[in-house]
Parts: structure tokens; sequence; C-alpha cells
């Protein structure tokens, strides 16, 4: 039988946007490490003040890009030069220039296809169940809240995080706890 791990958080709600990237900052550089930030729509300097590394999209359409155009190159020269090759108006097997257009459209096609699947396994997407989920006044970051979230060890005092946020400008916190799956 598996022994049950628990995870805990503590959330913490800001009046703007602003106080909540200030409060972030401040609580990476006393040494927090793992905090979320949550909210209706991005925020301007979310990203660095959580301290997340640079974004590895470009490079995931990049590769996407890439794959779309070596596979139209190699499909339309498998098709036009050795499986049906047809000499029509005496233009060479071999055209690049005629194949433009669909190695462009195939190549922004898995550019896409590239992204959209990158970013929901870089985001962990679909997340059916988070513990801060658990919390019914969480329910606002999907609307009007401005929310940061502070992961602590099951059993240790949560005490001095959660008033290290009430001193940063949060104007509710809470300790939600539930299974990690």
């Amino acid at each position: 039988m598996e022994a049950k791990v628990l995870d805990s958080w503590v959330l913490a709600e800001f009046a703007t946007p602003d106080i909540l990237v200030d409060a972030t900052n401040q609580m990476r550089e006393k040494g927090y490490q793992g905090m979320d930030t949550y909210s209706p729509y991005p925020l301007h300097g979310g990203s660095e003040a959580l301290g997340l590394p640079p974004s590895r999209v470009p490079f995931i359409a990049l590769g996407g890009g890439l794959t779309g155009m070596c596979t139209a190159l190699a499909m339309q020269t498998w098709m036009n030069t050795i499986d049906y090759p047809l000499n029509i108006g005496g233009r060479p097997l071999l055209s690049l220039p005629a194949w433009i257009p669909i190695t462009f459209e195939l190549s922004v096609l898995f550019a896409a296809f590239g992204i959209f699947f990158g970013l929901l396994g870089l985001s962990r997407l679909p997340q059916p169940y988070h513990v801060a989920f658990e919390s019914e006044a969480f329910r606002s970051a999907s609307t009007h809240g401005y929310w940061l979230g502070v992961p602590f060890a099951a059993g240790t005092d949560s005490s001095e995080t959660m008033n290290q946020l009430k001193a940063l400008g949060a104007t509710q916190v809470t300790i939600v706890t539930g299974e990690k799956e």
C-alpha cells in the first residue's frame, strides 16, 4: 500500500497585479522556490518575478517548421521523381520552385502543431486537479483575483510564510493541503 504524499500551499490574494508582482519578487529574493501566480490574464513582469527561464517555444516552432519543410520536400521528391514521374511540357522532375507553396504551407502547419502541443506539454496541461482548487475563495483567480501560491513541506510551520505575505500586502491568506498525484 502506498503512503499518501501531502501537497501543501499557502495561497495569498492581492488587490492589484502590481502588488502581486512586487510580492512575488520579494518572496523569491527571500529564497522561496516553486511559487506560482494565478490571475485572469498574463501579468507584465510575472515570469521575471517568478524567476522562470526563457521560453522554449521558439525552438519548438523552429523544430516543427524544419520538420514540415523536410517532410514536404521529401514527399514531393518521392512522388514527382521516383514513384510517379510525369514529364509535362519539358519541366524537370525535380522542380524546387514549383514546390515552394506546398513546402511553405507544411512548414507553417507543423510549426503550429508543434507550438500547440509543445505549450500543452510545457504547461503540464490539462491539469484536472491542483490542491489550490480546494479553496473556495481561489475561484476568483479566473475572474478578478490575483493570487500567489507558495509551496511548503507538509508538517512544517507555515506561519512565517503567512506573516511575510500579509506584510507584503496580501488581503487574504489561506493554507490548502491535499494529496499529491
